[in-house]
């Protein structure tokens, strides 16, 4: 097949891999680079391997100066009317009775477990994908996926990215390819081979030695409330469910395991072979764990958005090489347990739209930026101080001394104090500094 190239009076043309929050929030800001009076205009692939958007997923939160890039773009208040209106979360024992109870702080600068704009994957992904689907700049293509991408040099067209399809086997060239494809991307594996080989690929990936599963099923376990509620038993195991606004629950299993190889394995061997796999898996080791764990391993079996993944983080110095670059997930995965993962998709897919803007359109140029700017905020929100062992205890020992500590520290309210005391602009968490960018205004 004939490898098209794009010619020198051609747009930008720019390849999105992942049809997901950072994907299209980039999509976003490099379309207002399309307003009149810009040098190039910029013509957008965004490339699903899903037959349509997708849709399910577990909650996520926004925070930090993604707050302000969400207001930038004129969408909070859409987002504030799909959030799931929990106000909080309890940790309950056996019994279901709550020994520790922390409530949403309702403000948006200073936020609890529970964050003010908690919602849904798949309806905060709905609403960025409408924020760009209605663009004549953006194509989209759904089922399939990147199977190759190769740096190729042109003489007359300078740095070009040749791509592969998987199942179309289509090829085409692109000035930029953005691998937001998330925490296995493929992309980015190809991508550091090339760059620094092998061993890149291998040492990027940082697993947790945690499990977890996600799903939603019918009827409502929490009785109305909008608490979440988490439960810990012996061996690592966790059964966490969370409201939902259409009357349902969510669901959530997880294993903290002690790093046990053979446990990983068993864990990684279910994973591979695919979600009916892993959820027998689950019906196993949580058929004693006790509360209701009965009733959510049914609504699992009966659940039609399941969803199971290993916890890690991706760290890797290397952000871009040649035409790629790692958006999100796939360059910087911190995991859910820092609850900063869609908040780093956000300002990585503002930051990267921003750094092309101010470098007029010079790719490399603007990567490196991208780069430099994101790289020292990453690793301080992917620094965790206490390992997620410590705070799932396996004995039923360890649990004891947990559930008195979490009871002391909200029975004499040192959580509400703690609170106070970080909502002081003294003692405020370093917030990323974000870049002035002039951005083009219609007309």
């Amino acid at each position: 097949m004939a490898v098209s190239t794009p010619g020198p009076d051609e747009p930008l043309n720019i390849l999105i891999s992942g049809g997901g929050i950072a994907g299209f929030v980039l999509a976003f800001w490099l379309l207002k680079l399309n307003t009149a009076g810009t040098p190039k205009r910029i013509h957008l692939t965004i490339i699903e391997r899903a037959p349509a958007i997708r849709l399910t997923g577990a909650s996520v939160d926004i925070r930090g100066a993604a707050v302000d890039i969400i207001r930038a773009m004129n969408l909070e208040e859409k987002i504030l009317e799909n959030v799931t209106h929990e106000a909080g979360i309890e940790f309950v024992d056996n019994s279901g009775k709550a020994f520790a109870k922390f409530g949403a702080t309702g403000s948006t600068e200073v936020q609890s477990f529970t964050s003010e704009f908690e919602i849904f994957r798949g309806a905060l992904n709905q609403i960025f994908y409408e924020s760009v689907k209605d663009s004549e700049d953006v194509e989209f293509v759904f089922g399939d996926y990147v199977r190759d991408v190769k740096q190729v040099v042109d003489d007359g067209d300078g740095a070009r990215v040749e791509v592969t399809l998987m199942h179309s086997e289509e090829k085409k060239t692109y000035d930029l390819v953005v691998a937001a494809d998330g925490l296995y991307s493929k992309i980015r594996d190809m991508m550091l081979k090339e760059a620094q080989g092998e061993e890149a690929v291998q040492e990027c990936f940082h697993p947790l030695n945690l499990f977890c599963s996600y799903f939603t099923f019918k009827g409502d376990l929490l009785k109305g409330s909008l608490f979440a509620k988490w439960y810990n038993a012996t061996d690592g195991r966790v059964t966490f469910i969370r409201p939902d606004p259409a009357g349902n629950t969510r669901g959530n299993l997880i294993v903290v395991t002690d790093g046990d190889p053979k446990v990983l394995a068993r864990h990684r061997d279910a994973l591979n072979k695919g979600n009916k796999e892993y959820k027998a898996l689950m019906d196993s080791v949580f058929a004693d764990a006790g509360w209701l764990a009965a009733e959510v391993l049914k609504g699992m079996n009966e659940s039609e958005d399941y969803y199971c993944s290993e916890v890690a983080q991706i760290r890797t110095d290397t952000l871009w090489h040649g035409r790629v670059v790692l958006l999100g997930d796939a360059g910087y995965c911190p995991t859910p347990l820092t609850g900063f993962g869609t908040s780093l998709a956000i300002i990585g897919g503002y930051v990267l739209a921003g750094e092309i803007l101010r470098s007029a359109g010079d790719v490399e140029t603007a990567l490196a930026s991208y780069q430099d700017l994101m790289l020292p905020y990453v690793k301080k929100v992917q620094y965790m101080p206490v390992a997620p062992q410590y705070l799932n205890p396996r004995t039923g020992w360890g649990l004891s001394i947990m559930r008195n500590v979490m009871w002391f520290v909200t029975w004499t309210r040192l959580d509400k104090l703690m609170l106070k005391l970080a909502s002081l602009p003294s003692l405020q968490p370093s917030k990323f500094e974000m870049p002035e960018y002039e951005w083009p205004r219609a007309g």
